[in-house]
């Protein structure tokens, strides 16, 4: 494995592991939420109902006592609530032995609760009945939440087991007896369908873990092909790229390369205020950007007032020149229509080259991005910047000229240009 797939996993850990904390968040404050609904109905009942609850209960039961038995443990899940929310702050993972241990200790309250009723407060075939039974269900449900199957698993074995020997103490289970409430039978029967519960819960538990880590990973790789081809890239070529595995070696490619400038603008904005600079600036870039977008190109940089677009990498394309020149004509004529009648028009040049460039991503380890390098980049450059100098919108080689002569339509030749940076004159083509 290579260090950037290495990097790549321990980046995927750590965002299902946060994933999981949010998650197992979520279940303690549901288990919060719902002991503190609980304990308020039973202060309503013991407040308002006196003789109802005496008429139930043998002993003298007072609001003292859901507050003693509920209270620690709505302390409890808000304590737990805050330490995912502080591990999953930190990048730290919950402990594998305190999570069984937050499961021990939370499906143990149903056994507390039983206990406490059939040893004071009602005949313990009653308690065994009554609503605090349920409560192991509601342990098992929300165990979905850990995203573990083999957590859910433990919840469900922790619940049948606690209430089958809790049983056989209070009531001295018997294979025959004449309650049926005390046999052995009935008792061993609850505990299965609660272990039963426990594996569902883990099943179900299980797809979402999945459901949670598929959505990561394709989260995951779209981050990735973002950053290594700039911060626009069009849903269509995400999605192409992905399907390829990405294109992170460096290699030699034919690739059409158009770059685009906002012609005075830095002069204009000087004028005006940094909030309509941006505006205007944005305004543009949105016609421009979707119009490469459209013609299957990618935008690869911004570069201040302008930006790099390159048609035919990262993804192969026989008419990348055709589709450039498309979008360079496209272009014109939409800033054209959205001049019309505004404060401040924008004119634009462009120019393109095609040629053999190095494509491949370059960078940090932290901060890649992937670009394209050598003389066809320059020559394109250099043209978009010649356009000041003849006094033209839309200027291209000579390579771009013969690479989409059938579809290239009305073109003036310049002949030999003097070009900055190039010894020899440089064949060119004015568009516009």
């Amino acid at each position: 494995m290579s260090a950037t797939e290495g990097r790549q996993e321990d980046d995927f850990a750590g965002l299902l592991n946060r994933e999981i904390l949010h998650s197992e968040r979520r279940r303690v404050l549901s288990l919060a939420g719902i002991f503190t609904v609980i304990l308020c109905v039973m202060i309503a009942v013991l407040t308002l109902a006196p003789d109802y609850v005496r008429a139930i209960f043998h002993g003298n039961v007072t609001v003292r006592l859901p507050l003693i038995v509920f209270l620690p443990l709505i302390a409890y899940e808000l304590a737990v609530a805050g330490a995912f929310t502080l591990l999953a702050r930190t990048g730290r993972s919950f402990p594998r032995v305190g999570r069984f241990g937050n499961a021990l200790i939370e499906t143990s309250f149903p056994t507390l609760l039983i206990f406490v009723l059939s040893r004071d407060y009602v005949d313990p075939p009653i308690a065994f009945n009554s609503w605090p039974a349920l409560l192991y269900f509601l342990f098992i449900v929300l165990s979905t939440l850990r995203l573990n199957f083999v957590l859910s698993v433990f919840t469900g074995a922790v619940a049948a087991i606690e209430s089958f020997a809790l049983a056989q103490v209070m009531l001295h289970l018997a294979w025959r007896a004449d309650d049926l409430y005390r046999t052995v039978g009935y008792h061993l029967t609850r505990a299965l369908v609660l272990f039963a519960a426990g594996l569902v819960a883990g099943m179900v538990g299980l797809t979402i873990r999945r459901h949670f880590a598929r959505a990561l990973a394709a989260a995951s790789a779209r981050d990735r092909v973002t950053n290594l081809f700039g911060q626009h890239v069009s849903p269509s070529v995400v999605d192409r790229l992905l399907s390829m595995g990405g294109a992170e070696l460096s290699e030699m490619r034919r690739v059409c390369v158009m770059f685009v400038d906002i012609r005075g603008f830095t002069a204009a904005a000087r004028e005006r205020s940094p909030a309509d600079v941006v505006t205007r600036l944005d305004d543009a870039f949105a016609i421009l950007v979707e119009i490469v977008d459209r013609h299957h190109g990618v935008v690869n940089k911004f570069l201040g007032d302008g930006f790099l677009a390159m048609f035919g990498a990262p993804i192969d394309d026989p008419a990348a020149a055709v589709n450039a020149i498309a979008a360079g004509r496209a272009m014109l004529h939409a800033m054209a229509d959205a001049n019309r009648g505004h404060a401040w028009p924008i004119r634009i040049g462009i120019g393109i080259h095609i040629g053999e460039a190095v494509t491949g991503t370059v960078g940090s380890p932290r901060r890649k991005e992937y670009t394209v390098i050598g003389d066809t980049v320059n020559l394109a450059s250099r043209l978009e910047s010649l356009n000041k100098e003849v006094g033209s919108q839309f200027l291209v080689s000579d390579a771009v000229h013969d690479a989409a002569r059938d579809a290239i339509g009305d073109a003036e030749p310049l002949g030999p240009v003097a070009v900055r940076g190039y010894d020899k004159p440089v064949s060119v083509w004015r568009l516009a």
